[in-house]
């Protein structure tokens, strides 16, 4: 008997799981002309795919259904990290933010941008896993890595203030298993900067 249950159900995908797989299904858009919906789904399917298979530390794909716009992969059974993260231990915690900053890392090495990096889209079991590749792309620039940690420390500080900093500093020593890390950090200050210029610009 196949066990299927639906566990989330967004704008662009419904999870699902079978067993002990989890099943991402891209889902239609009315408003969009039937022609173009398919070929951005059926796009988007395969690149998330690939980059999945790319990183080390994601789920295993073991199946790509591009007509029916569905990814079958390993499913996790562990805790998102935004569920446990403010409840640990100060030293688990610092651990856990330190590893998490040299998986990043490693993904970054391998031109992988995640593109939406928050503790949403992170589980912990064994070790840290990352979900959810449905915005991320292949670069090498150091721009767009830079900004992938931006957008890391922006979900921090927004659902994790109490140790935001802390935690956000431990995300940084982690990251400097990177051959690039100094560089990267360097653009990632000019960010920051870019980004406090627009918004005394917007008020």
């Amino acid at each position: 008997m196949i066990f299927m249950k639906i566990i989330k159900q967004g704008a662009e995908a419904i999870l699902y799981r079978e067993d002990n797989c989890l099943i991402k299904e891209r889902i239609r858009k009315s408003y969009r002309i039937d022609d173009i919906d398919i070929k951005l789904r059926k796009s988007r399917t395969r690149k998330e795919a690939k980059l999945l298979e790319k990183t080390e530390n994601s789920p295993k794909v073991f199946d790509v259904d591009e007509k029916n716009m569905k990814i079958k992969m390993e499913f996790i059974d562990g805790k998102l990290i935004k569920d446990i993260l403010d409840n640990m231990h100060k030293d688990d915690r610092n651990n856990l933010m330190r590893e998490i900053g040299g998986k990043i890392a490693k993904m970054h090495d391998d031109n992988i941008i995640h593109g939406d990096l928050t503790t949403s889209n992170m589980i912990l079991r064994d070790k840290v896993y990352f979900i959810d590749f449905g915005l991320g792309f292949d670069s090498s620039r150091t721009e767009d890595k830079a900004v992938d940690i931006h957008l890391l420390k922006q979900a921090l500080e927004s659902k994790h203030y109490k140790h935001f900093e802390e935690s956000f500093r431990e995300v940084l020593e982690g990251y400097k298993i990177s051959r690039n890390w100094k560089e990267v950090l360097n653009r990632l200050e000019k960010v920051e900067k870019r980004g406090r210029y627009k918004g005394k610009n917007a008020k």
